[in-house]
Order: structure tokens, then C-alpha cells, then sequence
């Protein structure tokens, strides 16, 4: 649970480096989601992210710009935030049914990309009223190359720090780590 939530407050924070673009801010949030998923896994990664949806929804200012609300959720980068549940276990499912390698975490990171572009591209034009192309080209496009390069950064960084803590006996997350180690 400590965990779960220590990298519910890791998205709250790198939520704040944020880059202004005119529809939709870059920001460190999903590599922190990245690193989430890739340290905890599919279950304690999903957990940190829908506590800091709640957190967030409840009026605490931990979503990008320090903004807060649920009126956040449902405006237009609403997408992005709903998109990161699916994303976090995405990523985790992949790395816990393959291995927790660099190339796998690369391949689910950026996968994970992907599904959070699509779900924010596709609120966007929604909650926004933008056409396709508009939605494609505001909310898709200009985060392809940066999602990418956030993609390994989580990967690399949350492999290392997922074999550091389990080699320092740190990181416990199932039943069968439990067994083994007791």
C-alpha cells in the first residue's frame, strides 16, 4: 500500500514538469506512469494510478498546472488521465507475462503510449468538438516522438530500479515473492 501510493505522489509531482502546447500540455506524467507500471506491475501500477485519479478528482491540485477536479476529467484532456488505467496495466501485463527486460518494458512502454494517445485523442475531439484531423494533429501527433523517448526512459530506469529494489529485498508484490522470501 505504501508503495502504491508513494508512486501515486511520483505521477503528482513529474505531473508538474510540463511543456504548454495550444490543446494539450506535454508533461512528465506519463513517465511516470511508465515507471509505475514497470516497477509494481500490472496490479500495485493500476492502484497508483487510480489513486491518483481520486486524488486528483477530489479537488487536490496534482493533475498538470496544478490543477485539480473532476471537472478536469471531463474536459478535454480528460482522455489522457482515464487513458493512463488502461496504460498502466497494459504495461505491467506484458512485462509480468514476458520478463521485466529493457526491451520488453520498451515494447509495453510504448504500447502503453499509444492507448493513453488514443484515449485522449479521441476525448479530445469529443469534449473539445474538434474534427479528426484537428483531434489527430492538437492531441496525437506532437507527443508521438516525446512518448517514445519517455517510453524508454521508463523503461530503462524502471527495469533498474525494479531488479535494485528486489535485489535489496525492498519490492515485494505477489504472493509467490512473499513465499519466497519468507
Amino acid at each position: 500500500m505504501i508503495v502504491t501510493a508513494l508512486f501515486a505522489a511520483v505521477i503528482g509531482i513529474l505531473a508538474q514538469i510540463t511543456i504548454p502546447l495550444p490543446l494539450v500540455p506535454i508533461t512528465g506524467q506519463t513517465l511516470a506512469i511508465g515507471l509505475a507500471a514497470t516497477i509494481l506491475g500490472a496490479r500495485f501500477g493500476t492502484l497508483a494510478v487510480i489513486l491518483y485519479l481520486i486524488i486528483g478528482a477530489v479537488g487536490v491540485p496534482v493533475y498538470a498546472e496544478f490543477s485539480g477536479g473532476a471537472s478536469v476529467l471531463v474536459g478535454p484532456t480528460g482522455g489522457y488521465l482515464v487513458g493512463f488505467i488502461p496504460t498502466a496495466f497494459l504495461i505491467g501485463f506484458i512485462l509480468e507475462k514476458t520478463s521485466f527486460t529493457f526491451k520488453n518494458a520498451m515494447i509495453a512502454n510504448s504500447l502503453g503510449m499509444i492507448v493513453t494517445l488514443i484515449f485522449g485523442t479521441v476525448w479530445l475531439k469529443i469534449a473539445a468538438d474538434l474534427t479528426w484531423i484537428a483531434a489527430l494533429a492538437g492531441g496525437f501527433t506532437p507527443f508521438i516522438i516525446v512518448g517514445l523517448i519517455k517510453a524508454a526512459l521508463a523503461s530503462w530506469i524502471g527495469v533498474l530500479v525494479r531488479k535494485r529494489l528486489h535485489s535489496a529485498k525492498l519490492l515485494i508484490l505477489d504472493q509467490v515473492e512473499i513465499t519466497k522470501t519468507y
